[in-house]
Order: C-alpha cells, then sequence, then structure tokens
C-alpha cells in the first residue's frame, strides 16, 4: 500500500467539510496567502535597499524578531506597520484591489 501524499491527504480533508467548515478554511487560507504575500515584498524592499533585518528594525523602531516575523508572513501587518516599512525604506504604500479569482 502506497501512503498518500500531502495533496491526496488536503484533498480529501477539503471534500470532508461542511460548507461552513470550507469557508472557514477559505478565508484562513487568504489571509495566510496575503501575509506571505506582504512578507515577501517586505523582504525584496529591505534586500533591494541594501539592508539587514536589524537595519529595518532600527529605522522602523521596533526588533528583528518582529522584522523576522513580518517577512516570514507570521503576522498580518497592519497599515501602520507597512506605513513604518515604507518610511524606513523612504518608499510610498499604493493599495491594489482586484477581482477575486
Amino acid at each position: 500500500m502506497t501512503r498518500p501524499t500531502i495533496y491526496e491527504i488536503k484533498r480529501r480533508r477539503l471534500e470532508a467539510m461542511t460548507s461552513e467548515e470550507r469557508s472557514e478554511f477559505d478565508a484562513a487560507y487568504e489571509a495566510t496567502r496575503l501575509a506571505l504575500d506582504v512578507g515577501e515584498k517586505v523582504r525584496a524592499a529591505r534586500e533591494s535597499a541594501g539592508l539587514s533585518q536589524r537595519e529595518l528594525a532600527q529605522r522602523m523602531g521596533t526588533s528583528q524578531a518582529a522584522v523576522a516575523r513580518l517577512e516570514a508572513g507570521g503576522v498580518g501587518a497592519t497599515l501602520t506597520t507597512i506605513q513604518k516599512v515604507a518610511t524606513a525604506l523612504h518608499l510610498n504604500v499604493t493599495v491594489e484591489l482586484s477581482e477575486a479569482s
């Protein structure tokens, strides 16, 4: 007997969910995806500026660990935090809303 892949396990669990559970899952998945996307953008901007996490943290008035969590997508960044990042990197913040897929 072969072991199921992670994708097979995920598929089975999703199929077994009620519509309410699936709705909660989808909302959590989207929040996580957004946090990861913001983290990737922050890291790319920091690296482009030639700064370490510690240097960015100093400019923002926070800790290196907080910057690491932000870049890893471990926290949902507030607009205030995103603005602090932008100010520290001499960037502007823009927001784009698009059609849901």
